[in-house]
């Protein structure tokens, strides 16, 4: 977590009618101090280091409970996201500031500004792709494309592929690690990353209704 000491006004993260100074434990909203838990704020700072990024529960874990304690780590979680999006007034169900992937974990998508020469990593930029929606395709006539569900799951399943182990790929598909897509689902862009071709999108329709996956670019088409 960023190490905010000074309270000083130009020491705090600003994001919205939101302030926060991590250094003295304080939220402020158009200036004034609201009441939050240190849990929930811990969680906003591990949110805000990455803003725009995946934070996965597994991470959350780690981060907020040290390994010999022994807590619901799911119902504190759940808790603490509950009480951190009380705090800041967000919508889960049309969320501005924390988006929940399910089963996976959760992401700032506020516009993060900073004061002072704390370093923060930016959101990364909108593509003119992210928001539209394509259908899925396939190059070679098959039915199905595989589609990864998150940069893990692609270099693992790369690797597999690579070294032709089968049997690696199908205990994917069967954890769900790698999800069959039929071809011409439409799915929804969310974020790309250009240097690597892979696009993050939200399948609209289907088995995997819901769920996010890494496609290629080369896998879809304009509806």
């Amino acid at each position: 977590m960023a190490n905010l000491s000074n309270p000083d006004d130009t020491r705090r993260l600003r994001f919205g009618l939101f302030a926060v100074d991590f250094g003295a434990g304080e939220l402020y909203k158009r200036g004034k101090k609201i009441k939050v838990q240190l849990l929930p704020l811990q969680l906003l700072g591990a949110l805000l280091e990455k803003p725009g990024e995946v934070v996965s529960r597994e991470e959350l874990k780690s981060r907020l409970w040290p390994a010999d304690t022994f807590v619901d780590f799911e119902h504190g979680l759940n808790t603490a996201i509950k009480k951190l999006r009380q705090a800041l007034g967000d919508n889960p169900a049309k969320p501005g500031l924390i988006e929940t992937l399910p089963k996976k974990g959760y992401r700032f998508i506020g516009r993060l500004e900073t004061n002072g020469a704390i370093a923060i990593k930016r959101p990364p930029p909108a593509t003119a792709l992210a928001g539209k929606i394509f259908s899925v395709c396939a190059e070679d006539g098959t039915q199905c494309v595989l589609a990864p569900v998150d940069a893990n799951s692609r270099d693992e399943w790369q690797r597999l592929m690579a070294l032709g182990d089968d049997v690696g790929v199908s205990m994917m598909i069967a954890n769900n690690r790698l999800l069959l897509i039929e071809v011409g689902k439409p799915v929804r862009v969310l974020s790309a990353n250009n240097a690597l071709g892979w696009l993050e999108t939200r399948i609209l329709e289907g088995e995997h209704y819901g769920k996010t996956a890494l496609l290629p670019r080369k896998s879809l088409r304009v509806s």
